[in-house]
C-alpha cells in the first residue's frame, strides 16, 4: 500500500521575466505556481507516493489554475479550502555570475494568510497518513496561521503520525525573535528537522563553527555541532542540514549531512551549474522524506535525497519534474549528464 504524506503551506503564482532578464527590463513573465509544501508534495507524487496538498485558495479561476498545477502531477487535492480573495504572488529574477537572484512578495491578505481553524477538519485529513510536512514559513504567515500548524502538529502526534519540517526562515515574513519563539514551540512535536546553516542560525541562534556562506567556506565539524544542538535542544528523531557552498549564482556546490542522535551521515559532493535554484531545499525535503518513508539506511537517504535536489536545480520552475530511477541513477554514481538513447 501507497504510504500517505499530507503538507500544509501556501502555494503561490511565481512570476518571472524571461531567461535572464531584470524585472526593469521586462515586459512578459512566464506564469507557473509554486510554494514550499507544494513542491515537496508534487516530488512525493512523481515518486509514487499517496501525496496530499492543503491549503486554502480563492474559488475564482486562478485559485482553480493553482490547485491544476498540483493536479496534473497526481497530487491529491481534495482537503484544499476554498475562499477568501486571492492567491499569493511571489516575482522572481533569475541572477547570473556574480548578480544574486533577487525575489519580490506580493501576498498580503491571500487567502492562507487569512485562513481560520475551523477551515481544516484535520481529522479527517490525517486519515490514513504516514507523514506531515510543513514548513517555517506557514506560520510566519500570520499568528492565525501559526495556531493551525499547532492543531495540526497536535492532531499528528496523537495518530503517531511523523512530523517534519524545514526551518526555511523568510526575513521578510517575520522577525527572528518571533520565529524562534514561534517555531521553539512548534519544533516540541517535529520529529525531523531540515536546516542549512543559515536558518539554524537566524530561528534558534545555532552557528556552524568556520563556516562563511558568503565565501562558499563549509566546515563539516561546525555543522556536525549544529545537528547536535538541535537534538539536544529539541530531541528530534533526524536532523538533516544542507551545505551549499556558493561560487556565483550559477555554480554551487551541493551536498548534505544527516544526524540520527548517534552518528553523522555526509552525502557526496555535487558540482552543480544552476538552471533554478527555486525549490532546490524542498526536492531534497521530499528526498529525505521518501528515503525515510521506504527505511533507507540513513546514508542512502541522504544520497537520495541529495541527488533529487542535485536535479532539480536543473529545472525550470519551482517544480522537481524527475522520477525516483532518474535520482537512484545519479545517487550511484551517474553524473555524466550524457544523452540516454
Amino acid at each position: 500500500m501507497s504510504k500517505k504524506v499530507v503538507t500544509f503551506g501556501e502555494i503561490m503564482l511565481r512570476l518571472a521575466p524571461e531567461g535572464y532578464y531584470r524585472f526593469v527590463q521586462a515586459d512578459t513573465y512566464g506564469a507557473t505556481y509554486g510554494g514550499g509544501e507544494a513542491n515537496v508534495a508534487v516530488s512525493l507524487a512523481n515518486y509514487g507516493l499517496d501525496s496530499v496538498f492543503v491549503t486554502k485558495l480563492p474559488a475564482h479561476e486562478i485559485g482553480q489554475a493553482g490547485v491544476n498545477s498540483l493536479r496534473r502531477f497526481g497530487v491529491d487535492t481534495s482537503y484544499i479550502t476554498r475562499g477568501g480573495d486571492r492567491v499569493g504572488i511571489y516575482f522572481l529574477e533569475k541572477g547570473a555570475s556574480q548578480r544574486p537572484s533577487k525575489v519580490i512578495y506580493d501576498r498580503a491578505g491571500s487567502s492562507i494568510a487569512t485562513a481560520a481553524t475551523a477551515d481544516f477538519d484535520w481529522d479527517k485529513i490525517f486519515g490514513g497518513a504516514n507523514w506531515f510536512h510543513f514548513t517555517g514559513i506557514t506560520p510566519a504567515l500570520g499568528d492565525n496561521i501559526a495556531e493551525i500548524c499547532m492543531e495540526a502538529c497536535k492532531a499528528a502526534k496523537k495518530r503517531n503520525i511523523t512530523i517534519s519540517c524545514d526551518l526555511n526562515y523568510r526575513n521578510k515574513l517575520w522577525s527572528k525573535e518571533k520565529a524562534g519563539r514561534v517555531m521553539g514551540e512548534l519544533c516540541q512535536y517535529v520529529d525531523v528537522c531540515i536546516a542549512n546553516e543559515e536558518d539554524a542560525h537566524d530561528v534558534f541562534g545555532i552557528k556552524a563553527a568556520g563556516t562563511d556562506v558568503t565565501a562558499g567556506k563549509v566546515n563539516h565539524e561546525g555543522y556536525k555541532d549544529v545537528a547536535k544542538q538541535l537534538v539536544d535542544r529539541f530531541h528530534f528523531s533526524k536532523v538533516a542540514i544542507t551545505l551549499r557552498g556558493s561560487i556565483s549564482a550559477n555554480d554551487n556546490n551541493w551536498a548534505a549531512m544527516l544526524y540520527d542522535g548517534k552518528d553523522y551521515y555526509f552525502s557526496k559532493s555535487y558540482l552543480i551549474h544552476i538552471v533554478d535554484r527555486v525549490g532546490g531545499g524542498d526536492s531534497f525535503g521530499a528526498g529525505l522524506i521518501y528515503g525515510c518513508l521506504n527505511n533507507y539506511a540513513p546514508q542512502d537517504t541522504i544520497e537520495f535525497a541529495v541527488a533529487a535536489s542535485c536535479l532539480k536545480h536543473s529545472i525550470e520552475g519551482d517544480f522537481n519534474m524527475v522520477s525516483v530511477n532518474e535520482v537512484k541513477k545519479l545517487a550511484g554514481g551517474d553524473a555524466s549528464g550524457r544523452v540516454q538513447r
